[in-house]
């Protein structure tokens, strides 16, 4: 068995981590890591996990961790896995981070974007970025794996076939995302309370959100060229679910055929992504509480843009189902091990 410590276990990322692991054949979780909530029961914070993980919360020290763990998930803000990781915590377990602190490369990026230094700048080079399915190979691999926010996850996977086979213009992209509440974490805030979200829906943090250079630099790699993106969110009357319709200009000659043929040659054997049919679209619904990502495009021939369209649950492919996938893949498991379930409707 795979032993599994989680760190920052009572957050929504980190709660949906324990419901996928307790369904994974191959692993026990060895540790819930809280800040606040050392040495309760954790069933007493999530009930539906009452009689499954009926464990107590543990602290986040890291190092202690290591000592009795295979693999280490950190579900913590900004800044804790940079801070905390060593040569010698990689040398005992494999990593796996589900905050932003390895995503980007260049460390000056980051600074910009999250307002902080960043202290484990040591391990980027070596630190993948866990899409599985663009980096499979390379996070096989790892000790150390970045694994994707959840607005990148679906906006690369509905946009990057078309860069990698230079079927849009670079300069052209346009993103419009909606998000669920529960992308905003498990932290109290007036702009999450029901009264400010229900029955509302609004842009935030436009022209500035942190996602942003961590899509950039994604589809900038899938394209051999720079992506600059126009990206914008939203924030949905939901608890889960991300929406991506995105835009680009189609360069002179492409036809719906070579676009069709792009997601085909990327996808059609991937697990995790289901191609729709014509006329169907994604939905949110559609995914809710499985690691699917649901693509489909449509081309406006009037204006020679294609529109790029993407479906995931935030909190299984935009994190926890994302970061088991990652998991299996180092482990040498089977990539669909604990991330079978059917999205739940209604």
């Amino acid at each position: 068995m795979i032993r599994v410590g989680i760190i920052g276990a009572t957050g929504y990322a980190g709660q949906e981590l324990v419901r996928l692991l307790a369904g994974h054949r191959e692993a026990e979780i060895v540790w819930y890591g809280s800040k606040n909530q050392t040495d309760r029961e954790y069933s007493r914070i999530f009930q539906n996990l009452f009689q499954i993980a009926d464990d107590k919360c543990r602290d986040e020290d890291m190092a202690a961790l290591a000592s009795i763990a295979d693999v280490i998930f950190t579900a913590t803000p900004q800044g804790y896995c940079a801070s905390a990781v060593t040569e010698e915590i990689l040398g005992k377990a494999k990593v796996i981070d589900l905050s932003a602190d390895f995503r980007l490369k260049d460390p000056h990026v980051y600074s910009q974007w999250y307002g902080m230094e960043h202290r484990g700048s040591a391990f980027l080079g070596e630190a993948v970025y866990g899409l599985c399915e663009w980096n499979r190979e390379l996070i096989r691999s790892a000790r150390l794996t970045a694994n994707p926010g959840c607005y990148p996850t679906c906006t690369i996977l509905a946009i990057a076939p078309l860069l990698k086979e230079k079927l849009l213009e670079p300069d052209s992209i346009i993103v419009d995302a909606k998000s669920g509440t529960s992308g905003a974490g498990r932290q109290a805030s007036a702009d999450h309370l029901f009264c400010e979200v229900n029955e509302n829906m609004k842009a935030y943090k436009v022209g500035s959100h942190r996602h942003t250079p961590e899509i950039e630099e994604q589809l900038s790699r899938a394209a051999g060229e720079p992506i600059r993106v126009t990206f914008t969110p939203h924030l949905a009357p939901m608890n889960r679910g991300i929406l991506v319709t995105a835009y680009g200009k189609l360069r002179e000659g492409v036809k719906e055929e070579a676009v069709r043929e792009a997601y085909e040659k990327y996808y059609s054997s991937e697990k995790f992504i289901r191609l729709l049919r014509t006329g169907e679209y994604p939905q949110t619904k559609w995914v809710e509480g499985s690691n699917f990502a649901d693509i489909q495009f449509e081309i406006d021939e009037r204006t020679g843009k294609v529109i790029m369209m993407g479906a995931i649950d935030n909190l299984v492919k935009g994190a926890a189902g994302q970061a088991v996938q990652n998991m299996n893949l180092m482990f040498g498991l089977e990539e669909t091990e604990g991330l079978k379930a059917v999205p739940m409707f209604p």
